[in-house]
């Protein structure tokens, strides 16, 4: 665990609350300047992890460290180094937009020539200009949680935690805040996400990590995990019947259908196999088509757990 490069190292991470063990033993790595994703269900101990990397919680057993520092031994340290966004804001409604931002330049330290500037910055970055003297209460959720995470960044972290970030906001709200991490993560800030959305994963994680009963059960890009699972294939259009009963014959383990002109190739979702395939077939006009189907996450969420991530977690057991 002394990879200097890691922005989030965790070796036997364990957690437990009375006899319901919450995380059983986890191991990742999460290299800086990317963006990790913690995909699980509620109850699958994402809220724990994160809790737990921030100083907020201690763990049972198990080493970690964030930003270089030791979670447990240099908890200050890693204070410093981080940002959190949690699921619920923590905007303070009474206030404005831009005293909200105040509020977190003070409790930073910030002198108050640096503190103007940066809040000012962030109002523009994240589009909040126009409201910035209302109070916050009259923000639609989307503007909160874009203010929620500017209040983040006052202090200028590289490292932010962001526990199911998007959750009730609508997909054009949830799309904004995608576009807010990538800029951030192109600026060199690791991004370490919790989200029961499949399709935020896959758009934003370098890596993605499934977390279900405490226990990574995957990890890999999302392509890898996507391989995982059986059920990719390539499915060739032809021109007519004759031809679907010659390429039937030449390609191995294809599947013919005369009435809809295809043939069908089981696929591992590689480049390498799709090159193989057309290496092998002639450019006779025969086929006039090809379409690659590679599973989804959701498929991999399923095959992975036996279950949708909108399961309900125990009761009185954080996620």
């Amino acid at each position: 665990m002394t990879t200097k490069t890691s922005a989030i190292e965790v070796a036997g991470l364990r957690k437990s609350y009375g006899d319901h063990e919450v995380i059983a033993g986890v191991d990742l790595t999460v290299p800086e300047g990317t963006v990790y994703a913690l995909l699980g269900p509620n109850g699958a101990g994402k809220t724990t992890v994160v809790r737990i990397l921030s100083t907020l919680l201690p763990a049972d057993a198990g080493e970690a460290r964030v930003a270089g520092y030791n979670v447990r031994r240099e908890a200050d340290q890693v204070r410093a180094s981080i940002g959190v966004t949690g699921q619920f804001s923590a905007v303070d409604e009474l206030l404005t937009g831009r005293e909200n931002l105040r509020l977190m330049a003070d409790l930073g330290h910030l002198d108050r020539r640096r503190a103007k500037t940066v809040v000012e910055q962030l109002l523009e970055r994240f589009d909040l200009v126009d409201a910035a003297d209302r109070r916050a209460a009259a923000y639609s959720g989307g503007m909160k949680r874009r203010l929620d995470l500017a209040m983040t960044l006052v202090a200028g972290p590289r490292m932010i935690f962001l526990d199911e970030p998007t959750t009730g906001l609508d997909p054009r709200s949830r799309r904004d805040l995608w576009g807010i991490v990538r800029e951030l993560v192109a600026g060199g800030v690791t991004v370490f996400l919790t989200t029961q959305y499949l399709e935020e994963a896959d758009q934003l994680a370098d890596r993605i990590g499934v977390l279900d009963g405490g226990r990574l059960v995957a990890e890999g890009t999302a392509a890898e995990l996507k391989r995982l699972v059986p059920g990719g294939h390539i499915e060739l259009q032809v021109a007519d019947s004759e031809r679907v009963a010659e390429l039937a014959r030449r390609l191995p383990e294809a599947i013919p259908n005369a009435e809809t002109l295809t043939v069908t190739l089981p696929h591992d979702g590689s480049l390498t196999a799709l090159r193989r395939l057309l290496d092998g077939i002639d450019d006779d006009g025969a086929v006039t088509g090809l379409a690659v189907h590679t599973p989804d996450l959701d498929d991999v969420f399923l095959a992975l757990t036996g279950h949708p991530t909108t399961d309900e977690h125990p009761q009185g057991v954080p996620a």
